[in-house]
């Protein structure tokens, strides 16, 4: 199986603000592979899942040995690029319901909760730093439109037992936390907070390395040859193990058996200069998260040095496999779109002017949720985290580790492993009528904001996904 160049993203000029705000802290690279080794398991991809999955099988069974292989440094991908809230399933619980029914979507939700008090628990050891607050998401309305969007998602939470994970605010009580003019009411969630991505991979390499697993970068896998065992083939080595886990990302899109179960989209985030003035004139001292209430939302959160990281998840569509095109990192237009968030939800915060913005591909699955698998015999892979993945990451950790381990737990009869997945059209009409769907919901939400009419090609578009029984492009 010949696996896709890695997405590299170690060139300065695509690092985000967390990656050059650890580069002091990031001491030198760990050594490449060179020559052949023999392990029990081999990760290829040192992100936050093949990290949390090395952590996990060293932890449940320490008489494993266990390699990871990274084609830059760790966390140099997707990992250090997000926004860094850490939060689960119960704001999406309405939408995972149609999905896939009452029952398993509280299941993922509550698995999300166990995934939430792990979390806590690594941020909280002595010694660690990753600038861990623990202070609720906020999910507002902008606009009359947002408004009833708020509405029906409670209308569909009721009398699912669900009031402790899912509050409502008017605006006054909305106003008590950020005194933001353009904010209507909001539905609060308190089982969220948020890292410092960057902060986050130093700690979890310092403990994978502590665990005892060999861990190499700058080691780039080309093809990993089936067999029993298995030979992982780098650039300059070979690993032989008996299973191998693919923890790649949006790296799975060169599987040919999976390209029908995902889409590349992009993500775009722009981070503030400092401005403590700009946070006090809205009354932002508690450190909540925040998005609005569009399908492409605007996502934002302040950090412990008085910014604010603004992010869009309404980037550019990526093409079949090719995850390495520039309009996937490097678009302008979707900058803008952040920035012009930020300005319009936080003008005060604007002011200050920004000091990075950066984009990245994201792997988003066939039904919005992330899904672990095995590909073929003792070859497990794991992906479709849909611009949500820093919790369900450690979640995917325990889902590959079970898969290794061939347990039957939580993990693997859950429906992260085992639920049936749609499939999406075939290129080159998934990119086609991708495409065409993010402009007819761009369009709709823009015109939304100021209360104007979309113009009728932009709703049949943005209403094409419903109509078709899609699960994602949904509004």
């Amino acid at each position: 199986m010949k696996l896709l160049p890695a997405l590299s993203g170690a060139e300065q000029s695509s690092w985000s603000w967390w990656r050059e705000d650890i580069q002091p802290l990031h001491g030198l690279p760990l050594r490449p592979l060179r020559g052949a080794i023999n392990v029990d398991v081999v990760i290829i991809g040192g992100g936050f899942t093949g990290m949390w999955t090395a952590l996990a099988l060293r932890q449940r069974a320490p008489h494993l040995s266990v390699a990871l292989l990274e084609a830059n440094r760790l966390g140099d991908g997707a990992s250090s690029k997000n926004g860094g809230m850490v939060h689960g399933y119960w704001a999406s619980l309405p939408g995972n319901i149609r999905a896939m029914g009452v029952d398993n979507a509280l299941d993922i939700a509550l698995l999300g909760s166990k995934a939430q008090n792990a979390f806590r628990e690594f941020a909280f050891k002595p010694g660690r730093d990753i600038w861990w607050n623990e202070k609720g998401n906020l999910r507002v309305a902008t606009c009359e439109a947002q408004e009833r969007t708020l509405k029906t998602f409670l209308e569909q939470c009721q009398g699912l037992g669900v009031e402790k994970y899912i509050q409502p605010l008017d605006r006054k009580k909305v106003r008590e936390l950020i005194d933001a003019p353009a904010f209507g009411s909001g539905i609060y969630f308190p089982e969220a907070g948020n890292v410092h991505p960057g902060k986050l991979i130093i700690e979890l390499k310092k403990a994978v390395i502590e665990a005892g697993v060999q861990v190499y970068e700058h080691t780039p896998v080309s093809r990993v040859e089936d067999g029993f065992p298995h030979r992982v083939q780098c650039e300059n080595g070979v690993v032989i193990a008996k299973d191998v886990v693919l923890a790649t990302n949006v790296g799975l899109a060169g599987i040919p058996s999976l390209t029908n179960k995902f889409s590349i989209f992009s993500s775009y985030a722009t981070m503030s200069n400092q401005t403590e003035e700009g946070l006090s004139n809205v009354g932002w001292s508690t450190p909540v998260g925040v998005s609005d209430a569009r399908m492409f939302l605007h996502y934002f959160r302040r950090t412990n040095d008085n910014r604010v990281l603004m992010g869009s998840g309404s980037g550019p569509i990526g093409w079949r496999s090719e995850i390495d095109g520039l309009a996937l990192r490097q678009d302008e237009q979707s900058v803008g779109r952040a920035r012009r968030g930020m300005k319009h939800l936080l003008p005060s915060v604007a002011q200050a002017g920004f000091a990075k913005s950066w984009g990245w591909p994201i792997d988003v699955s066939s039904d919005r949720i992330p899904f672990f698998k095995t590909l073929k015999r003792r070859i497990h892979y794991g992906g479709g985290y849909s611009g949500h993945g820093v919790q369900a990451t450690w979640i995917g950790g325990q889902c590959l580790a079970s898969l290794v381990l061939n347990t039957q737990d939580e993990w693997t009869l859950s429906p992260f492993c085992n639920r049936r997945m749609p499939s999406l059209p075939p290129e080159p009409f998934k990119f086609i009528g991708a495409s065409a769907i993010r402009w007819g919901v761009l369009s709709c939400e823009e015109a939304e904001q100021v209360a104007r009419n979309a113009p009728f090609p932009a709703k049949a578009l943005a209403a094409l996904p419903s109509i078709l029984g899609l699960r994602i492009g949904v509004r």
